[in-house]
């Protein structure tokens, strides 16, 4: 497994941008699927978007298309989450995930049952 831990989060107005960071230690980074997920307060933690390990495959939620960008950089064990014209609506503990899911698919991808390391967590608070 992968140890995970996630940077980047804060307070922002609506209309502005935060990129998150998720640093992973330990061996085959390269390897695994690597996802965003968040959870709001009282709901669960629900799919953001996710890259393979080739970085050629990436989805995103349908909530957050067209304004989140996912990106790896194997040679720094890193993950990034690159977030434009946030809402209020985004606000909530985002967590990255680790998971050898290999050649999945699109659904596979979005499941979190299918990651098998997690970060700790990072607040992102979106105020209107």
């Amino acid at each position: 497994q992968v140890q995970l831990v996630e940077s980047g989060g804060g307070s922002v107005q609506a209309g502005n941008s935060l990129r998150l960071s998720c640093a992973a230690s330990g061996r085959s980074f390269a390897l695994y699927t690597m996802g965003w997920f968040r959870q709001g307060s009282g709901k669960e933690r629900d799919f953001v978007a996710a890259i393979n390990w080739r970085g050629d495959s990436i989805h995103f939620a349908d909530s957050v298309k067209g304004r989140f960008t996912i990106s790896r950089d194997n040679a720094k064990n890193t993950m990034y989450l690159q977030m434009t014209s946030l809402k209020p609506e985004d606000t909530a503990v985002y967590y990255c995930a680790a998971g050898l899911l290999g050649a999945a698919t699109t659904q596979a991808m979005g499941d979190r049952n299918r990651y098998n390391s997690w970060g700790q967590g990072t607040q992102v608070t979106v105020s209107s």
